[in-house]
């Protein structure tokens, strides 16, 4: 560990020094989380044929076939930049078994044997297409604690042996395909892959990211959960790795929602406690987060902040698991929630393990970066029809698939420009968000000694340099324990629906260090909407339940805020982020209920309420 702490000082040096002009910065939309036909679970899920090169294609905006009902798709607007994610762990080889056969060189005559059986067994089922029930099977066993699980984990597929050539040529492939399709200053074609550990169906994914191009990242295998179930191990290995090949890494955690508690515990995987040195590991290392998805929202719960009455949103109680328990959120599940606890660590061991930023992105199997309501092409292949979704609720409100499904999210970066570094340096700087679609503009500063009306003159945000920072930034104490004012546009998106309001959630530790959160109203649509406690009259519902339109006479095309804090005091430690509402649309399950005849349960709401998440601005007091 000595050489990743010496490594991560370094880092954290240059990241208070790193800048980047606001008048340099262009705002850039993309997807870090997509799987082609080289994950195991996309192809067993009948994604036969799209390939990286698909991929890409089709986050530039051309026309491509589907890989399950052969129609033309395309998305409306091109994307900025797309990192190709498939799972580390047998990468390319149950489609290599399917169509090439078991490399089975090196194998002795049982192996030999076994994998024989093992290719007929998923050659059937990819041509009878129950495939999926094969990889079921291979789920792990639930534990309700993920640290129990992770002591006795054993990697194993069970009916397919690995292949180091097949996956050593798969990321090959995949790489080249990266390398072809990148033109830094248009499009950026971003090598990486997802680190897929799972104890006991507790969902400690990672998707790792990197600027290196092909020929230096074909010098290593990406690591995967064969190599190791414990993140703290990924570090170790992303440390070693880039300092041979010079190359910077990110490693962006996802699905918290299903991890059980683990993702965001305050103590390793192993049970041992936080200390400062892995508090500091795991911040420079993983410097953003997924907060939403196609497998739901990571914001918040319900029951985790009952006061927010926007914090049910997408949920997706469903563990990746063997067998259905029934779903437990809790505090080490959810980004709100986690962002808490770290400022608690923070005060205990100096050091905050959770000051990250946010980014969405979609987890879509298909090789499509499909997050639009009313051009959704599913989580797997096989969801593109409709009428597969009703299969797979069948009379079972609690299936995973179809319509629990989420049609999100996006990654919107601030960066310098539309390039590989660019694009990570933006998430060290964490000036990024999230959205769960929708191209929602957002910008957000705060410093001491702002006002209005240099948030609505033509040159802001250039005209606050030097006095405020950006999302994802810090924040010190101010002069004569002042409140800082944060300036916040947002922007609706003009292919979408218009804006309903714009909230700052704050998150803080009083004077005895327990931690609190509030969500504050700071801009909204409309006038008379205030209640006598404070709160928002709910905006209108104008979704037409007959053709899923939605009727914009209602919200604001743009809201903005000049806000201080009320209850800002100076000796607390805080986080400030920005959530911006749409008023409600169509939700995909509309879509599809309109298109099968309109009499359909699907389980889930007819509309929603599309939104953005900031990444936080962190205020620390003077010491």
């Amino acid at each position: 560990m000595k050489m990743m702490k010496k490594r991560c000082c370094i880092a954290v040096l240059a990241f208070a020094a790193a800048t980047v002009s606001a008048a340099d910065k262009q705002l850039l939309w993309g997807d870090t989380h997509l799987h082609t036909t080289y994950s195991s679970d996309a192809f067993a899920n009948n994604n036969l044929t799209a390939t990286p090169d698909v991929a890409y294609r089709f986050a530039k905006g051309e026309p491509v076939l589907h890989p399950y009902n052969g129609n033309r798709v395309q998305l409306e607007r091109p994307l900025d930049f797309l990192v190709v994610s498939d799972h580390a762990e047998f990468m390319g080889v149950v489609r290599s078994t399917y169509f090439n056969g078991i490399d089975n060189q090196g194998f002795d005559w049982i192996t030999q044997f076994k994998a024989w059986i093992a290719q007929i067994i998923l050659k059937d089922a990819v041509d009878d297409q129950t495939a999926r029930n094969l990889f079921v099977k291979i789920l792990p066993e639930p534990f309700d604690n993920p640290t129990d699980a992770a002591a006795v984990w054993e990697v194993s597929v069970g009916w397919i042996p690995q292949q180091p050539r097949v996956e050593a040529n798969t990321w090959r492939d995949i790489t080249e395909a990266a390398d072809q399709h990148n033109r830094p200053g248009e499009f950026s074609a971003i090598i990486g892959w997802e680190y897929s550990s799972i104890p006991g169906g507790g969902n400690l994914h990672r998707v790792v990211m990197t600027d290196v191009d092909a020929p230096v990242a074909q010098s290593f295998i990406p690591f995967g959960l064969d190599q190791s179930v414990y993140p703290e191990d990924l570090w170790s290995w992303l440390d070693e790795v880039s300092a041979t090949t010079k190359g910077d890494f990110v490693a962006i955690p996802h699905n918290s929602n299903i991890s059980k508690g683990a993702m965001f515990s305050s103590k390793t995987l192993r049970g041992e406690p936080m200390t400062a040195e892995l508090a500091e590991t795991r911040r420079y290392w993983e410097p953003v987060v997924e907060i939403t998805q196609i497998k739901g929202d990571s914001e918040t719960h319900s029951r985790l902040s009952p006061a927010d009455p926007f914090a049910d949103f997408e949920n997706y109680p469903f563990y990746i698991q063997r067998d259905n328990t029934p779903y437990n959120p809790r505090v080490g599940d959810f980004v709100r929630p986690a962002m808490l606890r770290g400022l608690e660590l923070q005060a205990d061991i100096g050091v905050n393990p959770f000051q990250f930023g946010v980014i969405g992105s979609t987890d879509a199997h298909t090789a499509l970066s499909s997050a639009d309501e009313n051009n959704f092409l599913g989580k797997m292949a096989t969801d593109s029809i409709p009428a597969n979704k009703m299969v797979h609720w069948g009379d079972n409100a609690k299936s995973s698939f179809g319509w629990a499904m989420s049609a999100s999210g996006r990654a919107a970066v601030w960066a310098s420009e539309n390039s590989r570094s660019a694009i990570l340096a933006a998430m060290r700087r964490r000036e990024v968000y999230a959205t769960t679609g929708p191209r929602i503009g957002v910008r957000v500063y705060a410093g001491w000694g702002l006002s209005a009306n240099e948030l609505h003159a033509a040159d802001f945000p250039s005209n606050v340099a030097g006095r405020a920072v950006p999302m994802g930034g810090e924040l010190q104490a101010g002069l004569d324990g002042d409140a800082p004012t944060f300036l916040i546009e947002a922007t609706a998106d003009p292919s979408s629906a218009f804006l309903d309001r714009v909230q700052v959630v704050k998150g803080w530790l009083d004077d005895n260090g327990e931690s609190h959160e509030r969500v504050f109203d700071v801009s909204w649509a409309g006038d008379d909407r205030v209640l006598e406690d404070g709160s928002l009259r709910p905006v209108a519902d104008t979704v037409n339940l007959s053709t899923g339109a939605v009727d914009n006479s209602v919200g604001a095309p743009r809201l903005t805020a000049a806000w201080t804090d009320p209850s800002f005091e100076a000796q607390q430690s805080a986080f400030y982020y920005v959530r911006v509402l749409q008023i409600p649309s169509a939700r995909h399950s509309l879509y599809d209920k309109i298109a099968l005849g309109g009499d359909v349960d699907t389980h889930r709401p007819d509309t929603l309420q599309e939104r953005a998440y900031t990444s936080a601005i962190w205020y620390q007091p003077a010491k």
